[in-house]
């Protein structure tokens, strides 16, 4: 919604269903994309790759998406509206905060010349709390002490959810390879949901940041 490859120039579009069409947490499933004819060829009784290696969507999880599709353009504009107003609100305490969204990030104009205005700039933000043990202080009062979302890898969620990059699912790479990819020890990843108005989880997240600056990194 926020990107449509196709009408980019794409000839195949390879999709994680299971993040915002989802938007439950609750499916494991992905989506390949492409002209009738390539689809067609996948499911090629003696060469196709969905017949030989058996890559289905049970018809189960298949039904339960199809009832979500209908209220996944309303649910990612509240995402986006959320991400955006928490990223303002976040550089306005003087955290530095990566979004695209923001008229200081460096894809900005890229992503407004190629994106879908209705459906903003995505509901993925991130903080560099600079180190690993900021990262994870903050993140634990914001699930332990507040309740503003939970510590989590994935994304797309009616929740927030949030990890440390490097020290959660980039854990793999060097030390080298995490400064190319502009990984920081203290790089939180955030996946902003929509539950509770967005005054009461700000609040949430001011008094964790707040526990935060007093030096209560953690909860005992």
């Amino acid at each position: 919604m926020v990107i449509s490859p196709a009408l980019l120039g794409a000839d195949v579009v390879v999709h994680s269903v299971s993040k915002y069409i989802s938007g439950a947490g609750d499916i494991f499933a992905g989506a390949v994309c492409g002209s009738k004819a390539f689809i067609n060829s996948l499911m090629d009784l003696h060469d196709g790759a969905l017949m030989l290696l058996g890559p289905t969507m049970n018809a189960k999880a298949a039904f339960e998406l199809s009832e979500r599709i209908p209220h996944l353009p309303l649910r990612m504009k509240e995402h986006w509206a959320r991400a955006l107003e928490f990223a303002i609100r976040m550089k306005s305490l003087g955290l530095k905060v990566i979004y695209p969204g923001l008229d200081d990030h460096p894809d900005h104009e890229l992503l407004k010349s190629i994106g879908n205005p209705q459906y903003g700039y995505v509901g993925m933000l991130c903080l560099d709390m600079e180190t690993e043990e900021r990262a994870n202080g903050l993140m634990y009062q914001l699930q332990n002490a507040t309740q503003f979302g939970f510590m989590a890898v994935s994304l797309g969620y009616y929740e927030t959810l949030m990890s440390c990059s490097g020290c959660s699912t980039s854990s793999e790479l060097t030390e080298e390879e995490k400064s190319l990819s502009h990984i920081s020890p203290g790089l939180i990843r955030m996946s902003v949901g929509y539950n509770g108005t967005i005054e009461q989880k700000w609040a949430q997240f001011e008094k964790a940041y707040a526990k935060l600056e007093d030096g209560h990194l953690f909860l005992y």
